[in-house]
C-alpha cells in the first residue's frame, strides 16, 4: 500500500528528514545523493539499449563464475567512479568484484561502507524487462585499523540505509534509513528524483507468490509443501486461490511486493546442496530485507530473520523468503517444523 504525497525532490526530502529528527547524518545524506545520481546515469545507459552498444555479453566472468553483461560492467564502474572521491566512504564492495574497493589515498576517507549489486536481473537486459540496482550502507567499525573485508561482515540489522532503483517504465528509487520506506520517481524533464510515495506499507496477507517453478523438483519438502498448498487453491488447506508472478529480477519482483503485496521466494535446492541459496546476503538479501521489514513485511531464510544472520564472507549466499508477513511466517513455520 503506497501513501501518495506532494512531490518534492530527493534533496529536499533528505534535508527535511535530517532537520525533523536528525536520523540522517550529513555525510550519509550526501552519500545517498551521490548514489542516486549514479543510478540516473545507469538509467540513461539502460534506456539507450542497442543504440548505446550496451547490450550483450562482456565476455568476462564475475567472482561467482557468472558471465557478465556489458551493462553489469558499466553499472559497476559508474557506481565506483561516482562514489570514491566524495569523502563519505572508506570502501565499497560489489557483487561484480572479487575483493573490496578501498577509497584511493588521493581522496579523503569517510566513515561509511557501500555495498551494491550494480545491475540485478542481468538475464533481462537484452529482452527489455525491468532490472535494477540494489545498495546497502554500513558504518565502518571504529577499531582504529585500516578498513578491511571484516568491516563489511556486519549483520543486516546494522545497516544505516538501504535501497534499490528499478529501471522500468518509470525509473523509481526506493529508500529507507530505518524509519519507514519512501519512493521517488525520476522526473526526466527536471533531472531529479521526486518523492511520490511515503510510509509505504505491505499488507500482511496476500494471494500472490513469486518463485521459479521450474526448480520445484529440486526444493526441500517444506518448500514443496507450501507451494503445493498454494496451488491447491480454494479446495486446499489454505482455502483461497493464489496467483503466481515471476520476473527473474529480484528488484522488480520486490518492487511489485512493495506496490501491492505478495511473497518472493528463492529457496535452497539440492542441485548445489553445499550452498545455502543463490542470492547474495550482503548485496541482495540484507538491503531488501531491511526495506521489506521497514514497510511492515518479513524476511527470513526459512529458519531465522535475515537481518540477524552473521555474515562469514563477502559473497555469502542465502535462501530468501520475504514479503507479506503472514505468508512469510507460514512458509518459515513449515521449514522450522521440518527441522
Amino acid at each position: 500500500m503506497k501513501n501518495t504525497v506532494k512531490p518534492i525532490s530527493l534533496t529536499q526530502y533528505l534535508v527535511e528528514h535530517q532537520r525533523r529528527n536528525g536520523s540522517i547524518p550529513g555525510d550519509l545524506r550526501l552519500l545517498i545523493e551521490v548514489v542516486a545520481r549514479a543510478c540516473k546515469r545507469i538509467s540513461i545507459a539502460v534506456n539507450k539499449g542497442a543504440l548505446g552498444d550496451v547490450l550483450g555479453s562482456a565476455e568476462t566472468e564475475n567472482v561467482q563464475g557468472e558471465v557478465q553483461k556489458k551493462l553489469d560492467v558499466i553499472a559497476n564502474e559508474v557506481l565506483i567512479e561516482a562514489n570514491e572521491w566524495g569523502g563519505h566512504l572508506a570502501a565499497m564492495a560489489s557483487e561484480e568484484m572479487d575483493d573490496i574497493h578501498i577509497v584511493p589515498h588521493r581522496y579523503p576517507q569517510g566513515e561509511y561502507l557501500l555495498l551494491f549489486d550494480p545491475l540485478d536481473g542481468s538475464s533481462n537486459i537484452d529482452v527489455n524487462v525491468s532490472i535494477g540496482t540494489i545498495f546497502s550502507v554500513l558504518k565502518k567499525l571504529d577499531n582504529g585499523v585500516k578498513v578491511s573485508e571484516a568491516d563489511f561482515l556486519q549483520p543486516g540489522r546494522q545497516q544505516a540505509a538501504a535501497g534499490y532503483c528499478v529501471y522500468g517504465p518509470q525509473t523509481t528509487l526506493v529508500l529507507t534509513f530505518g524509519d519507514g520506506v519512501a519512493m521517488f520517481t525520476l522526473d526526466r524533464e527536471q533531472g531529479s528524483f521526486m518523492l511520490t510515495h511515503d510510509n509505504v506499507r505491505i499488507a500482511p496477507d496476500t494471494a500472490e507468490f513469486a518463485i521459479n517453478m521450474s526448480n520445484k523438483r529440486h526444493w526441500s519438502a517444506p518448500m514443496n509443501r507450501y507451494i503445493d498448498e498454494c496451488l491447491a487453491g480454494k479446495e486446499g488447506p489454505r482455502g483461497k486461490d493464489f496467483n503466481m508472478r515471476w520476473i527473474a529480477s529480484m528488484v522488480a519482483d520486490v518492487h511489485r511486493i512493495m506496490s501491492r503485496g505478495g511473497i518472493f521466494m528463492y529457496p535452497w535446492d539440492k542441485r548445489e546442496p553445499e550452498k545455502a541459496g543463490k542470492l547474495r546476503l550482503m548485496y541482495e538479501a540484507n538491503p531488501m530485507a531491511f526495506l521489506i521489514e521497514q514497510a511492515g513485511g518479513a524476511a527470513t531464510n526459512g529458519k531465522q530473520r535475515i537481518l540477524d544472520l552473521q555474515p562469514t564472507k563477502l559473497h555469502e549466499r542465502v535462501s530468501v523468503m520475504l514479503g507479506s508477513k503472514n505468508e512469510v511466517d507460514t512458509v518459515t513455520a513449515y521449514h522450522r517444523e521440518a527441522g
